[in-house]
């Protein structure tokens, strides 16, 4: 179903309920923006978009207040016949008895928070992107190597899994294993996290399922990463040519966005965690300004022209 319910999003705010009973499975939310409406609650609905969730501060709260019963009876009717999906007090203000009952009678929902108003508003804010954000599942291996999400994809029973678990005991974090949901939070951020059911499990051929939170610990875990690099592991094959300076970053796209991309050939004795960590030092160090390979061809260089001038 389109949108996130209402109800997940008090869940996951605690929000306080001021209309308990109402029946809101179905109301749902479509897009990330809030409105604060004081022009609205002033009687002007000209581009009143009624589809985002109303924001009540102390602005709107005290100018409310100032208004007298007539006036608040005549705004409420008109403000609360508008389809939004809800409406959430601010600062630990509460709606008087006529404005939950218009609301009740128009099958609003009408929340609230003790928060301060702008913190709650990049919360809400923050919130409703991740959860609206475009969604695909892939298959692969998701896991916090130093600070960088480093996902591992490749082949069924090519060594995802072991990896991901040699990575663990060396001392990183586990997003997901086998199955990873990525979400498109703007034009540069992926983040991936895992199915609710398969959280924090690995499968491993010939053992079965484990469970990495109660083997390893807390610590060994993480709900969601954003993703930084992606490794592409392949059975080694003679005669292919791989890349064996990485001068040039090569990338793959998901969901719009770039990401750098190494193809890793898999070879016995090769350590694939080592590597992986490795892949994801090399990357945030190059994010940091330092390139290994740029390097190297800048002194490759300049001991070449320091030869000719010595001819």
């Amino acid at each position: 179903m389109e949108g996130v319910s209402v109800e997940k999003i008090i869940k996951k705010l605690e929000l306080k309920n001021f209309t308990e009973g109402l029946e809101i499975k179905e109301r749902r939310i479509t897009i990330a923006d809030v409105n604060r409406p004081a022009l609205q609650l002033n009687g002007f609905f000209e581009h009143f978009e009624q589809s985002r969730v109303e924001i009540i501060g102390m602005v709107e709260y005290a100018n409310l207040q100032k208004k007298t019963e007539e006036e608040r009876k005549a705004l409420y009717e008109g403000f609360l016949s508008y389809d939004i999906p809800c409406i959430i007090f601010c600062r630990g203000f509460e709606p008087d008895m006529m404005f939950l009952d218009t609301a009740r009678r128009n099958g609003i929902p009408i929340l609230g928070t003790e928060r301060a108003t702008s913190d709650f508003m990049a919360e809400l804010i923050s919130v409703l992107t991740e959860e609206l954000a475009p969604c695909i599942t892939i298959h692969g291996v998701l896991v916090d190597v130093y600070g960088e999400g480093l996902m591992i994809m490749g082949e069924s029973g090519i060594g995802k899994s072991e990896a991901a678990l040699e990575l663990v005991k060396r001392g990183h974090r586990l997003v997901t294993d086998d199955v990873v949901e990525i979400r498109k939070i703007n034009d540069h951020t992926l983040v991936g996290t895992s199915p609710e059911v398969t959280r924090y499990f690995i499968e491993l051929r010939g053992i079965g399922i484990i469970n990495v939170k109660t083997l390893f610990g807390v610590e060994c875990v993480k709900e969601k990463q954003n993703i930084d690099l992606v490794i592409k592991l392949s059975d080694w094959e003679k005669g292919n040519d791989y890349d064996r300076l990485g001068m040039e970053e090569e990338y793959t796209e998901i969901l719009g966005n770039k990401i750098v991309c190494h193809s890793l050939p898999i070879r016995p004795g090769r350590n694939l965690a080592v590597i992986c960590e490795a892949a994801a030092v090399n990357h945030r160090q190059k994010k940091m300004g330092y390139n290994a390979a740029q390097e190297l061809y800048r002194r490759v260089q300049a001991n070449l022209m320091k030869g000719s001038e010595e001819e």
